[in-house]
């Protein structure tokens, strides 16, 4: 599954852009380095309902950003991706 496809089924599960999880992350202080993916995931699972792969997927983003590695985009490997930015402001706006 791409990492795009992750963020897309989160949307699914929990009824939030990956946008305003991040956003929800960042005001409880997530996006801090210092701050373990254990952590997150704790409360994307309590509060939100997700497991450890959609999880870690929206880590990703909470720690660095809409940015993936290039070597994504475009390979045949299960995490491939169109493009190298992930879209975080729902399905029903990503551009075609």
């Amino acid at each position: 599954m791409s990492f795009q496809a992750y963020l897309d089924a989160i949307e699914e599960k929990t009824g939030l852009t990956p946008r305003a999880l991040v956003d929800q992350a960042k005001d409880r202080g997530f996006d801090d380095p210092s701050v373990k993916a254990g952590t997150i995931l704790e409360w994307l699972k309590a509060d939100h309902g997700l497991g450890r792969g959609h999880g870690m997927a929206l880590v990703h983003v909470i720690k660095h950003g809409p940015q993936i590695d290039a070597k994504h985009v475009g390979s045949t490997g299960s995490h491939r991706d169109d493009a190298d930015t992930l879209w975080l402001d729902g399905k029903a706006t990503k551009p075609a």
